[in-house]
């Protein structure tokens, strides 16, 4: 038995039928395409997979696609607007915040989704919002600093 759903993904809608033990990763992957988003635990433990639903970042190791019906998810391929970086791609870029990459795409939506509400969080405020999303590479010292530019960026007029 398969379920109906309908969502929009990086501003593109997509109806399909999907089977209801599935997850939105294995959707996103598998169905659409959209490989940006990447396994790594898949117990949601370490936010390789993260994506952003309604804005809000979400493990889509553990969500499952029937609940994504009627939604808007924001995966790391839409991040990028008319052919430019988004100023958080770009600040990571900048800033060395980058070493192996798998971590990367889920970091970035969890940063966007803080850099919405906030674009000036402090350090803590940083580090509570990434706890969820494990970095084996950089040590993180980058990482917060790439999202405190790219906010700054952000509050200057870039857009977020």
């Amino acid at each position: 038995m398969k379920i109906d759903v309908a969502f929009n993904v990086n501003g593109e809608e997509y109806q399909l039928s999907v089977e209801p033990h599935r997850t939105l990763l294995e959707v996103l992957r598998n169905e659409l395409d959209l490989t940006g988003t990447k396994e790594g635990c898949s117990e949601g433990e370490c936010g390789a997979c993260t994506v952003l639903v309604d804005g809000i970042p979400v493990n889509s190791c553990l969500f499952l696609a029937a609940t994504a019906n009627g939604k808007q998810i924001t995966t790391i391929e839409g991040l990028v607007k008319n052919g430019e970086l988004h100023p958080l791609q770009q600040a990571f870029i900048d800033q060395g915040a980058v070493q192996c990459g798998y971590c990367t795409p889920g970091m970035l939506l969890t940063a966007k989704a803080l850099l919405d509400i906030d674009p000036a969080p402090s350090d803590v405020e940083i580090k509570r919002a990434i706890a969820g999303n494990v970095c084996r590479c950089t040590g993180y010292v980058k990482i917060i600093e790439a999202i405190k530019v790219a906010g700054q960026q952000i509050a200057n007029g870039g857009k977020a």
